[in-house]
């Protein structure tokens, strides 16, 4: 085709295209549309701004696709259920201005300051290090974000305002999450289940049998140890039991709440996060299998293979929480600590096993046996055993899926790996723990050991004492919405930076990750937030680097098991974690000091982790990594450790 007719006819098309979008935006009316902004923008910050057509069957014609303006811009906003979406960002306090048809939306918008995102949660750990005390120290975060995210939204009445919205808004949206709702009836419940097997006798007499084979302070954290290890499906369920059912048992060994509560905090997280089978299981095969497609979907290189090999070939790499564990058993068979543990332990071996202002809030006196109660440890074993396996079952029965187990292709575990991850966690946790107070009830009063009514009147009484504990769990689920809204992670991943060299990327991640979760209490937040951020980043500076994908393989394991192992540990770390909370609450340890005396432990593991996360990084293999730093780990407690007298 000559040059000239060609560049007629490509005239002649975009003419005809422009005419068409034209006629097409004209015969839309302005009540065919309405606009949806986000209610808070930030600075630099990629936001959504969502249209809906009231007239769908007028975009039909057109492909569902509308030729709209935004700020002067032209954008094809392709419609999916009568809704579009366009992205927007701004540096600076500007108009928003939208055009569709005949339909015209303006507002000015005074986008935040990204740095603000991280004031809140900071203050919160500030406040809750200088007074040790949560719950004031989690308000004031609380209404100071809400204020500073009002003064944005709508000027200064908006910071005002932002006090009212702090209560009705962020508190009212964590209690009304079927999750959140699910983790306080099941925490309440245990501690029904559990104030009801310590007035029925039960409790004593598993107590009497634990002591009997644990007679020294290292038998009782032992004993701890290895129930936190048995419970490795869920890390609630693992809190909740294990903390309260060992909590009699180390008091009587003078083994400190503190170092139960570390114990207990400890096991719960990395076992959980780890095994082959747990409730962790769904949540990080679908954030790796959303990473795994933005990573194939970006260039030619792929990584061809399922979320869940990923998963599998990344524990290779998972020194934190591997780390975490075996740190436990060193600081016991040595019978050494330090930092503030030193001292929490020597009180407890004078004979005060709790400090000031344990958490449960509870008289010893109300969780003691009514008297002449046998001491039968099936009254305790068999409604705990029901929430355990009761659990179990329940994450079975959640996930099955007869095509997966009709499957000759897979293998028993990867059935059962599937089913648990596809299970719903909350629901199995539910009807587990309400099971094991029913049976609880149910033992107590067929053996004559108290009346129906006093055997209810026990379980409510242990309910009372998880409110404190429920006040906290709210509060910090409030904040990580704040958080959310303010896009605090979207700061922390902007200092990691994306110029990094590709054998740097995977401890930046494990120290952003650390960073996020530290920041907003919530390991399984950290994991949505960063495994979709620093997988794809991963694999594109790998190959941009001129590594072949066979090479790049490793590295991009690497950042898969960092994500998780930095979560983890900024868990530990966090006074606003959910798990730690629980942690402080089930073993009856005040929150503050459960806090300041796991964290040198939680650092420890966690530099050691870093440094060897570098060390792979640079091609060190797993079966030589874990035994040095394990060395290294009983060095360190050697080094800095105190022997603790008996």
């Amino acid at each position: 085709m000559p040059p000239l007719l060609h560049r007629t006819v490509c005239l002649a098309f975009a003419l005809l295209f422009a005419t068409a979008s034209a006629f097409a935006t004209s015969e839309f009316a302005a009540e065919d549309f309405s606009i949806k902004t986000p209610s808070l923008f930030v600075k630099g910050v990629s936001h959504r701004v969502e249209l809906t057509c009231h007239a769908p069957e007028k975009l039909v014609p057109y492909g569902n696709a509308l030729s709209i303006v935004v700020n002067g811009a032209r954008y094809t906003a392709v419609f999916e259920g009568g809704t579009a979406s366009v992205p927007v960002i701004f540096d600076r306090k500007e108009p928003l201005s939208l055009k569709a048809g005949k339909f015209v939306h303006t507002e000015t918008v005074n986008p935040m300051p990204l740095w603000w995102s991280v004031v809140p949660p900071l203050l919160v750990i500030l406040l809750a290090l200088l007074f040790r005390e949560v719950i004031g120290s989690l308000l004031a975060g609380i209404f100071l974000g809400a204020a500073v995210a009002g003064y944005y939204m709508s000027g200064p009445w908006g910071a005002v305002s932002g006090f009212f919205r702090a209560m009705d808004g962020y508190l009212v949206d964590a209690l009304f999450d079927r999750g959140h709702i699910s983790v306080v009836v099941f925490s309440v419940v245990i501690g029904g289940i559990v104030a009801l097997i310590s007035k029925n006798g039960g409790m004593r007499a598993v107590v009497d049998a634990v002591a009997r084979r644990a007679h020294t302070p290292a038998g009782g954290q032992k004993a701890t140890w290895l129930l936190g290890i048995a419970v490795f499906f869920d890390d609630y369920a693992n809190t909740l039991v294990v903390g309260n059912t060992m909590r009699s048992v180390t008091d009587r060994l003078r083994v400190s709440r503190e170092k139960l509560a570390y114990i207990v905090d400890s096991t719960a997280a990395p076992v959980a996060a780890t095994a082959l089978i747990t409730t962790w299981i769904g949540a990080e095969l679908g954030y790796i299998e959303g990473a795994l497609g933005a990573v194939n979907a970006a260039g030619s290189a792929t990584v061809d293979m399922s979320a869940y090999a990923v998963f599998l070939h990344s524990l290779q790499y998972a020194y934190y929480p591997f780390f975490a564990l075996v740190l436990i058993l060193f600081v016991v068979y040595t019978g050494r600590d330090y930092g503030p543990m030193y001292s929490a332990e020597r009180r407890a071996r004078a004979g005060r096993p709790a400090g000031r202002d344990a958490a449960t809030g509870a008289d010893d006196e109300a969780f003691a046996p009514e008297p002449g109660a046998p001491l039968r440890k099936f009254n305790a074993l068999i409604p705990v055993g029901t929430v355990v396996f009761g659990t179990v079952a329940g994450l079975f029965i959640t996930g099955y899926d007869s095509a997966v187990w009709s499957d000759p292709a897979l293998g028993f575990g990867k059935k059962l790996s599937l089913t648990v991850g596809n299970s719903d966690s909350y629901r199995a946790l539910l009807w587990a723990s309400i099971s094991g107070l029913i049976i609880a009830v149910g033992l107590t009063a067929a053996q004559g050991i108290m009346t129906y009514r006093k055997a209810v009147a026990a379980a409510t009484e242990g309910f009372k004492t998880m409110v404190d504990a429920v006040v906290i769990l709210l509060l910090a689920w409030a904040l990580a919405a704040l958080t959310e809204q303010m896009h605090t992670a979207d700061y922390l991943a902007g200092l990691a930076g994306d110029s990094v060299a590709p054998w740097a990327v995977p401890v930046i991640t494990f120290v952003l990750s650390a960073a996020v979760a530290f920041s907003t209490g919530s390991a399984w937040g950290t994991m949505a937030i960063v495994y979709p951020l620093m997988l794809p980043l991963s694999w594109e500076l790998s190959l941009a680097s001129g590594l072949p994908p066979e090479a790049a393989l490793p590295l991009f394991f690497n950042v898969t098991s960092c994500v998780l192992a930095g979560a983890v540990l900024g868990d530990h770390c966090s006074p606003i974690s959910d798990t730690t909370i629980l942690s402080s609450l089930a073993t009856g340890c005040h929150h503050m000091d459960h806090v300041r005396t796991q964290l040198p432990y939680a650092l420890t593991a966690g530099a050691a982790a870093a440094a060897f996360i570098v060390l792979s990084a640079f091609g060190l293999p797993w079966y030589l990594g874990f035994p040095a730093g394990f060395a290294l780990l009983f060095a360190a407690v050697r080094f800095f450790g105190k022997k603790v007298d008996a």
